[in-house]
């Protein structure tokens, strides 16, 4: 008989490494918000290029979805800037037409910057992520739980996609429940992540999620008040928060690589990391999005 007081993951993960291969895994999800090849896929689907582009192709594994749904699942963006997009999108392309689109782009742009990559090595990659994957729960996960819906795709190439497409937006879904768990809101979460330096600077932040100087300064005073943030920095309790919530994300995404083991996690990270570095090294992202790599 197993205990209730068993923990959900009964081996004990290396956070670090469960972190380390999370982040060389998710730029060849990422990288597609970025590139061209998106906006024009879905505009020829019959969406408006840039945000709508975004929104609905995210969201379409939801279905038809409100701006409600997609606020609350995406965490971090502005209401206002959803409710601009949603549910007009839908007007102009079905969720299926949608789905198509993003694949053909994803086809599009991971041909075009990972030219000349090892098959084998994709092919292995692919394997190693459709197996991760088996670990998943759909639990509290609705943007897991939509995309692990669909199917798998026969081609490689889009299997590793797909497969790091689900193990990124299961994790995301965690990072969520995380920063609930911790008393932020999607605004404050985005604002103390840019104060620790890493990922977007302030500027993209707000112009990529569509929060006004106004409600910037807002959510700085408030988290100021709390004493998590001082002198235009997070003080010593805004970095413990900080590191609290990224360290409970690490675990609540630990199941596929407690699965795969260390030594089929660490192949992950390092197939990954190679593929990764030659996307970077082809411009995958633009300049001046991200504080450091």
């Amino acid at each position: 008989m197993v205990s209730v007081d068993q923990p959900a993951v009964p081996l004990a993960p290396d956070l670090r490494l469960v972190a380390r291969t999370h982040r060389r895994l998710e730029p060849l999800h990422s990288h597609v918000y970025f590139a061209p090849e998106t906006d024009e896929h879905l505009t020829a689907a019959g969406l408006r290029p840039g945000r709508m582009v975004y929104f609905a192709g995210r969201a379409a594994a939801m279905g038809a979805v409100g701006p409600g749904v997609v606020t609350a699942t995406f965490a971090n963006f502005a209401p206002a800037i959803v409710a601009r997009h949603l549910p007009r999108a839908w007007t102009l392309a079905t969720p299926d037409q949608v789905l198509a689109a993003r694949t053909a782009a994803a086809t599009a742009s991971l041909t075009r910057l990972l030219d000349g990559a090892d098959e084998s090595s994709l092919g292995e990659l692919a394997g190693l992520l459709r197996e991760a994957c088996t670990a998943l729960t759909p639990e509290a996960r609705p943007l897991f739980a939509a995309h692990a819906d669909l199917p798998w795709p026969e081609d490689p190439l889009l299997q590793v996609w797909h497969g790091v497409t689900l193990l990124r937006e299961h994790r995301g879904d965690g990072h969520v429940l995380s920063l609930v768990r911790h008393g932020l809101t999607g605004l404050e979460g985005l604002v103390t992540h840019t104060l620790t330096g890493r990922g977007f600077t302030r500027q993209a932040a707000q112009a990529t999620r569509g929060w006004s100087d106004e409600e910037w300064s807002a959510a700085l005073t408030g988290l100021a008040e709390r004493g998590l943030v001082a002198d235009g920095g997070l003080t010593e309790a805004g970095q413990q928060l900080r590191a609290s919530v990224e360290q409970e994300t690490d675990a609540l995404s630990a199941a596929p690589f407690v699965h795969l083991g260390t030594a089929r996690t660490e192949r992950v990270a390092e197939l990954a990391g190679e593929l990764t570095g030659r996307l970077l090294g082809n411009g995958a992202f633009p300049a001046g999005v991200l504080s450091r790599p």
